[in-house]
């Protein structure tokens, strides 16, 4: 174990808030091993880089000779998480649920310790609590405290439906502080009302309160919403090398620092002399680089950064495609759409006839590729680079 003001120095780093910041200093003076608790529902099969935020700062008090827990909500996943939603969630099957749990747990060694990571399930627990402990459970708190979470408070006064199951959510997270008597719980910032009523419930239960670090929700590639897979505007863990990197890419210069604040394993130091070498007159697109090795060589390895690198010179900075270029959307209709009425949506040709001609010149590119089928139908939701002749680009996402 470090020094308990290095420690705090390293947990502080890329986190949003500390809950109350007295009580973890303490548990860190006290010099004995945390209990460090981070619940991740199993609602998709993937994680992405949005999730390591979190898996970062527990490999964080991993480093620092803390216990970490891993816990999968496969008892949670069933209710949904509520959080920042305005309608209901639709909950998951068990059977959903234990799909998507297999894969968490071989994606989260990437990132933290096999043999120094717990890994739990909710389950173990709340099936031993029953309905009448859920019961009692529930009667620890009132509809009007549930009624204070902002989301809750916005669909109430909306007339939006809030179903009974949801007020739920908050209270079986909670108990899991309980059950495992953690000494601090990690959360994103929109779970706040979540990690709080941990601390609330082991008050009630007799135990010492937990600590609560919330980390920030990253943005996702358009550099305003949080990174999600609905909203098609994330870098999964297990995108392929080059996938990886062409998205890394494309995010902002300004938005390439957020993402070293709260991805990067570089240390602070290092961060600032790169900005200093922006600042000095260096291309952000050469740090963008290193950033872009660093992750995937973090899940996949060195070899498959080093070979993402020379496809994306060969593919990309060899044709002059400029580094920031249109983020335009594009919707499928019926499950596709042509080329033609692509390139006219994403504002590269003015008409279906001219993306028609620009082809059979050859003057229209894919991610690098040249097209050559003027019938080509895009059926795939995907982000790309397309091209028109040698001065217009524009990365298109295409959505469902």
């Amino acid at each position: 174990m470090t020094d308990w003001q290095s420690a705090l120095a390293e947990i502080k780093r890329g986190t949003d808030e500390i809950l109350p910041e007295a009580e973890l200093i303490e548990k860190l003076k006290s010099g004995k091993t945390l209990t460090i608790k981070a619940g991740f529902d199993p609602t998709a099969p993937d994680l992405h880089l949005g999730h390591t935020v979190l898996i970062n700062k527990l490999r964080t008090f991993q480093q620092l000779g803390h216990k970490v827990v891993f816990l999968i909500g496969d008892f949670t996943g069933l209710i949904g998480d509520p959080t920042g939603k305005n309608v209901t969630r639709k909950p998951l099957s068990k059977e959903q649920v234990l799909e998507n749990a297999k894969t968490y747990q071989e994606q989260v060694f990437k990132i933290l310790d096999k043999e120094k990571t717990q890994i739990r399930f909710n389950s173990e627990w709340m099936d031993e609590l029953g309905a009448a402990g859920m019961i009692k459970l529930a009667a620890s708190q009132t509809v009007a405290r549930m009624l204070e979470r902002d989301d809750f408070k916005k669909r109430y006064s909306n007339g939006q439906p809030i179903a009974i199951h949801e007020f739920l959510y908050p209270l079986v997270q909670g108990w899991d502080s309980v059950a495992l008597e953690a000494d601090v719980e990690l959360g994103g910032t929109d779970q706040r009302f979540n990690l709080l009523m941990g601390r609330e419930l082991q008050k009630e239960n007799g135990q010492a309160q937990q600590a609560v670090v919330m980390v920030p929700l990253l943005e996702g590639l358009d550099g305003v919403q949080k990174m999600s897979k609905s909203l098609n505007n994330y870098i999964g863990i297990t995108d392929a090398p080059n996938d990886m990197f062409g998205k890394v890419m494309s995010i902002s210069d300004d938005l390439m620092w957020r993402y070293y604040d709260l991805l990067s394993f570089k240390p602070i130091a290092e961060i600032s002399a790169l900005k200093k070498q922006v600042e000095e007159g260096a291309n952000p697109r050469d740090i963008k680089i290193l950033l872009a090795k660093e992750l995937i060589a973090r899940f996949h390895d060195d070899d498959a950064a080093e070979k993402a690198h020379e496809d994306f010179i060969q593919r990309f900075q060899k044709n002059a495609i400029p580094d920031d270029m249109p983020a335009v959307t594009v919707g499928l209709t019926d499950g596709s759409i042509a080329i033609g009425h692509l390139l006219k949506e994403a504002g590269l040709v003015a008409s279906t006839s001219d993306a028609m001609r620009m082809i059979k010149q050859g003057a229209v590119k894919i991610d690098g590729e040249k097209v050559a089928d003027t019938r080509l139908l895009l059926t795939e939701p995907s982000e790309k680079v397309y091209q028109v002749g040698k001065r217009k680009f524009a990365r298109v996402t295409l959505t469902k």
